[in-house]
């Protein structure tokens, strides 16, 4: 394909930007020609930023897809609960798709949208970013080289960060499984997947889960604490406060994520800021949502030949998604924490540290995680630019796979009892 890729971006809220404004770093390579978002200063923002022209600019998706195909894929950074019926109708009509993760909230949905897929021969993409991590990458690079001996247990954990659950899993968008998804779905299906993807081809066999909402509850409200934190006579001793998180993050000249967000018509100042903190949802206390999404996870997991692995996900900690990981294999332990690799030898017992090249162009926002939002749409776009799915690391089946089990690790929190995967007798 000689020709710039042409996309479409359904949802242009703060991951349909982020993912679109790869066609401002590379005009020569992709060129977003049209948008579908039911709130205009979402829809016109992007629509100004690419040049879009009125006509592919709309309110609803379906009017999009009722249309004669005008692009060659589409972006769908939708609601979690809005995935499915926008991905399987884009496919259908022949559009390549990159779907913002979850897949679905549903394992039924998940496997819908890999069928419609793959029934109409389209690519699919699944924003796993952290699969496109250079680093990351490097990590399955070693294991595949064997420089740790067979793998013999995986212990990885999720960061949230105490200000980003809050915003995000408190107040947000995630809080309530009703209005989104479970946390480990939302937010960790990341983390399962890499685990997935690290234990190479051996199938998961049983997987356990605990969890709870801890802390964020109504009894555990201050003294004379107020339903909103504009309002609260004891918000200085507060480190949830909306006006630490938010005003203070304006006031000293930092506009961008999470503020960026909690302004829906509106660039963000102080004047909007303030505003979305007196009457939406950013501004309320955290011990008065409606939050009901687990704060801390455990999952375990046993996969084919003994390969044991635990996964940890906790809200109240300093670092914020700066993931740690340790992989301990039969010759080394290879060890991740966040910035750098370890791989100390048994055999040597010394110590060698590994890096990876991460060149990642610094304007504009696609820097996010590490890098690897950039990464994703680059093997995206040159997977649809060269008829070549293999440029994808996170295409359909297996993502299903590691979906698949995040629904199962759920559904043993839920029932309190070990679930066996696949086709081995349940319990």
């Amino acid at each position: 394909m000689t020709s710039p890729v042409r996309v479409i971006v359904v949802g242009a809220g703060s991951r349909g930007e982020i993912y679109s404004q790869f066609a401002s770093i590379h005009p020569e390579r992709v060129k977003v020609v049209g948008v579908a978002d039911p709130r205009k200063f979402a829809r016109t923002k992007l629509q100004q930023q690419h040049k879009i022209v009125d006509e592919n600019t709309y309110e609803d998706w379906p009017s999009i897809v009722e249309r004669e195909k005008f692009a060659d894929a589409v972006l769908i950074c939708t609601p979690d609960r809005l995935h499915k019926e926008p991905a399987v109708a884009f496919a259908k009509k022949g559009y390549h798709v990159l779907l913002e993760k979850p897949m679905a909230t549903t394992a039924e949905d998940c496997t819908s949208i890999v069928e419609a897929c793959t029934q109409n021969g389209v690519m699919l993409s699944v924003g796993h970013v952290l699969r496109y991590d250079p680093v990351i990458h490097k990590i399955k690079e070693l294991i595949d080289a064997g420089v740790v001996g067979d793998v013999i247990h995986i212990q990885h954990l999720e960061p949230v960060g105490f200000y980003h659950f809050a915003h995000s899993f408190v107040r947000g968008n995630w809080r309530n499984e009703a209005e989104s998804s479970f946390a480990l779905l939302a937010k960790s299906c990341h983390d399962i997947d890499l685990i997935h993807h690290w234990a190479g081809t051996r199938r998961c066999v049983k997987v356990s889960s605990f969890g709870s909402v801890s802390h964020f509850r109504k009894e555990n409200k201050p003294t004379g604490a107020a339903d909103r934190c504009l309002d609260c006579s004891v918000e200085r001793d507060c480190p949830y406060s909306a006006s630490k998180i938010y005003l203070n993050s304006v006031k000293q000249g930092h506009t961008g994520w999470p503020v960026s967000v909690i302004c829906p018509s509106s660039l963000p100042d102080i004047e909007s800021v303030t505003e979305a903190l007196r009457t939406g949802p950013y501004g309320r206390c955290v011990y008065e949502c409606d939050n009901d999404v687990c704060s801390n996870q455990v999952v375990n997991m046993e996969f084919e030949g003994g390969l044991t692995a635990a996964f940890s996900m906790v809200a109240f900690t300093e670092k914020l998604c700066e993931r740690k990981t340790t992989i301990y294999g039969s010759k080394g332990e290879l060890s991740y924490d966040g910035h750098e690799i370890r791989v100390f030898d048994f055999l040597t017992q010394r110590s060698t540290k590994h890096t990876a090249r991460n060149n990642v162009p610094c304007r504009f926002g696609l820097s996010g995680h590490g890098g690897a939002d950039y990464h994703l749409m680059d093997a995206f776009i040159s997977a649809v630019a060269n008829n070549d799915p293999s440029l994808i690391l996170s295409g359909p089946e297996e993502t299903l796979q590691s979906h698949l089990l995040v629904f199962e690790a759920e559904r043993s929190r839920l029932e309190s009892r070990v679930v066996y995967c696949g086709n081995i007798s349940q319990n």
